[in-house]
């Protein structure tokens, strides 16, 4: 019989993993803040974490010929050693002003990608996926909100729009599996709670991502870059917020 305590969660994650179908990524920020205020932060970064793997492997399995798998391959190494320290931070770390910086700097990314410039930027080295890498792991493990960095890596690498929402899944569904491991192994979950949370949710958001996935079929590329954008600034924007909170 259906919890109706349960009822106000469902809808955010609903919302959540709509925007995730629809646009590759942003259910974490749907979620996680929406949810902290009824439910404790680490066991909703948890469960965000533990649905977005489902959810970001059905997307990607959605969209499979767009994934971009070198862009992954090159991410991969640093996700892993960037989840271990994200890990030693936990509890140490004064959140507030990385996440500041991180969202300055994803909002200005967004920002630039709906101002037309005559100058095209200079596409990063991949050498850089390893920093990167590394401040997904960090974000994915300690607040389950790596997409936008990722979204970022991808826009400023010039990758296409379809091979952006394509991707974006795939290398979060890495990111959630290494940061899961990591913190299940630490205690960090608690998993009576977190599995009933999980068992209501995941079919709420397996629907999110098929509904929000065949609307994105109804958008046109120009439209997806600019609300691709758009969602950039205003993840940026919501970043950025923890500092006054």
């Amino acid at each position: 019989m259906f919890d109706v305590s349960y009822l106000y969660p469902a809808l955010v994650l609903a919302l959540g993993y709509f925007v995730l179908g629809l646009t590759g990524f942003g259910s974490a920020l749907v979620v996680v803040p929406l949810l902290a205020g009824i439910w404790a932060l680490p066991d909703v970064v948890a469960m965000a974490i533990l649905l977005d793997i489902p959810a970001s492997m059905l997307h990607g399995g959605l969209n499979l010929k767009q994934v971009r798998w070198k862009e992954m391959r090159r991410l991969l190494p640093g996700m892993a050693i960037g989840t271990l320290a994200g890990l030693l931070l936990l509890g140490v770390l004064d959140r507030r002003w990385p996440l500041f910086i991180l969202g300055l700097y994803v909002a200005f990314v967004g920002i630039r990608a709906l101002v037309p410039s005559s100058k095209p930027s200079a596409r990063p080295s991949a050498l850089w996926a390893h920093p990167v890498g590394a401040l997904i792991g960090v974000i994915e493990v300690m607040f389950a909100t790596a997409g936008p960095v990722v979204l970022a890596w991808l826009h400023r690498r010039q990758i296409d729009v379809a091979g952006i929402r394509a991707t974006v899944p795939v290398i979060m569904v890495l990111a959630g599996l290494i940061a899961v491991v990591v913190l299940w192994s630490s205690g960090q979950i608690n998993a009576d709670v977190v599995a009933i949370r999980w068992l209501y949710g995941i079919p709420v958001a397996l629907l999110g991502v098929v509904l929000g996935n065949r609307c994105a079929a109804w958008v046109s590329p120009l439209l997806m870059t600019r609300a691709l954008a758009v969602l950039l600034t205003i993840s940026g924007l919501f970043l950025m917020r923890h500092l006054f909170v």
